[in-house]
Parts: structure tokens; sequence; C-alpha cells
């Protein structure tokens, strides 16, 4: 099978942990041939949605790690499969690109995730689908609507719908110390919405990320633990990541869920739990393939592929 990768510069990988170039060499091992381009690559001419691809091959190096061939144009249809794996933040341009890849859908292409369910589901806002599975939650652009929240829970996380990563993430305690100033500034004066939520202490065992692939669970989650004083777990925020296998009710939150998201197109989610509350639901680039694959016995770029090639059967 011919894989289509559209995902940011080759360069840019951290290829000790990416997932996505974890994905790359499951797939050519098994025989499958890579392509590449960025999303700025990918085009309608023609009367068809095209990409402006290389041929890919990954060697065994860690320094000169890939080899890129010619560049060809190519109809998104003619591959077995596209790959959707461009780093957030979700912007006007992967906006305009995720229209693109669904004229490509309405031409024949296969494209993972489906585009209009990625443009359906904000990572932050889709939690809001399962209230009974999330933390106490505020969603407004009103300092007013904060001081509120903040008052009845006295401990809050402040956060803009938009970041990742943990950037722009803050706890405000019982204090309310610049309370006011923190959501001035993150909401720009009431231009940005932004999510609130009530601090959940058992953030110190981590915040687990929960991947589904094709409508299965993975047995292992990511618990990226924050560190000295930090509040976030986020790898890109210091975290430390641990592999351990899924809690009961870790089990039921994403079991429940699998299959609903599996079947709006989301072939690859990656859930964020802290201490059993479902905090976002990731559906652009979900990672952590290498982290639990090293510290567990499943290997899941192996199970991620398979899983592919029965859905492309």
């Amino acid at each position: 099978m011919d894989f289509l990768f559209i995902a940011d510069p080759l360069e840019s990988f951290k290829i000790q942990k990416d997932s996505t170039l974890a994905m790359m060499r499951a797939a050519q091992e098994a025989g499958h041939r890579l392509w590449f381009c960025q999303s700025r690559n990918v085009l309608w001419r023609d009367d068809l949605v095209v990409a402006d691809c290389q041929s890919l091959v990954i060697k065994p190096s860690s320094t000169n790690w890939y080899e890129l061939g010619d560049i060809e144009s190519r109809a998104l249809k003619s591959f077995s499969a596209v790959l959707m794996r461009t780093d957030p933040p979700f912007d006007i341009e992967y906006l305009n690109t995720t229209w693109l890849l669904s004229a490509a859908v309405r031409q024949g292409a296969k494209v993972f995730n489906e585009p209009s369910a990625v443009r359906d589901h904000s990572e932050k806002l889709s939690i809001t689908e399962f209230p009974e599975l999330i933390p106490p939650t505020l969603v407004t652009r009103e300092l007013a609507a904060v001081e509120r929240f903040h008052q009845i829970h006295r401990d809050i996380v402040i956060k803009p719908l938009d970041g990742m990563g943990g950037m722009g993430v803050f706890r405000v305690g019982a204090d309310g110390l610049n309370l006011a100033s923190i959501v001035e500034t993150l909401g720009e004066n009431g231009a940005r919405t932004l999510m609130v939520q009530r601090f959940l202490p058992e953030i110190a065992q981590g915040d687990k990320r929960v991947l589904l692939i094709g409508g299965e669970v993975v047995p292992f989650a990511l618990a990226r633990i924050p560190q000295g004083n930090e509040i976030r777990g986020n790898l890109a925020a210091g975290g430390k990541g641990v592999a351990m296998p899924l809690t009961e009710g870790e089990k039921r939150v994403a079991e429940k869920l699998a299959p609903i998201l599996n079947q709006r197109g989301l072939f690859l989610v990656g859930l964020d739990l802290i201490g059993g509350y479902l905090t976002e639901i990731n559906v652009t680039s979900p990672t952590c393939f290498v982290e639990i694959t090293d510290q567990s016995d499943f290997n899941v770029p192996q199970f991620w592929l398979a899983t592919l090639e029965k859905a492309l059967a």
C-alpha cells in the first residue's frame, strides 16, 4: 500500500519519541511505501485535490534518518491512505487544509482522521458532549463569570481553547491572586474564549493520555507527571512520562467513547484524563506511541498499523 503522511517538516521531528515517525517505521517495515508532504503542498488543481509529495525512506541512522525522492504530483485518491499528522495550532490554514481534504474524500480518498470529524471536534470543547465525564467546567469570555466560578470552586485552572502542550495554562488558588489579570491577558480583554475548570489535585499522579485506535482502547496509558512546583504534566512542559495499565475507571471512560468517536471517522484519538475525569479529546495528531511502547509490552505502532490495514481491507 501507498501511505501519504501530511506532517510538519521532517527536520523538526524529535526522532527519539515522535509518534508519526514510529508510524512511518512500522508501515515501512511491513512493506508499505511511504510518501510525505506538508499541508502547504496539498492543493486543488485541474479539478482534483493533489499533493506535491515525495517518496520517503526511513533509514536506521540517527542523523541522516530519512531520504526523499523527487517531487511528484499525485491525486490524494491514488493513495491507499492519507494520514493527516500536522501538529496544532488549529488555525485558519489548518482549517483550509481540512476543507481540501474533505474535497479529496468526496473524490474517493481515504483520510485518517476524517477531516470533517476533526473540524467538528474542538480538542477542548468536545468534552462538553459528555458532561457526566468531565470536572466542573466553564467556557466563557466574561471575567465576571470566571470570578463567580472561582467563588464556588476556590481552586481553578484557566486555559485558552487553542493552546497545546500546556501553553497558557494557569492555576488560581483560593486567594484569587491575579485572577483578573490572568483572564484579561489570556482572553485578550474579552476577545478570546477561555475554558475554566476546577483544579484536580489528582494531577500529582499524572495527566493520563489514553489512546483509542479504530474503536479499540490501548490498554496502557502514559501518565504525564508534573515535576517540581509545576502543575502541568505535558511532556512539552517538562512532565515525566510513565506508562501504566489503565485503571477500571479509565477503561470505562475509554470504552464508552471509543466506538462513538470511531463511528464518526476519528480513527486515532488521544483522551486526556486526570483523576478519572475527561479533560480533552485530542484528534489532530495524538502522540505517546513511543513512550508507551518502550515502557510496556504493548507495541502501539504495530497495533495502529494492523488496525489501519484492517480498516482499509
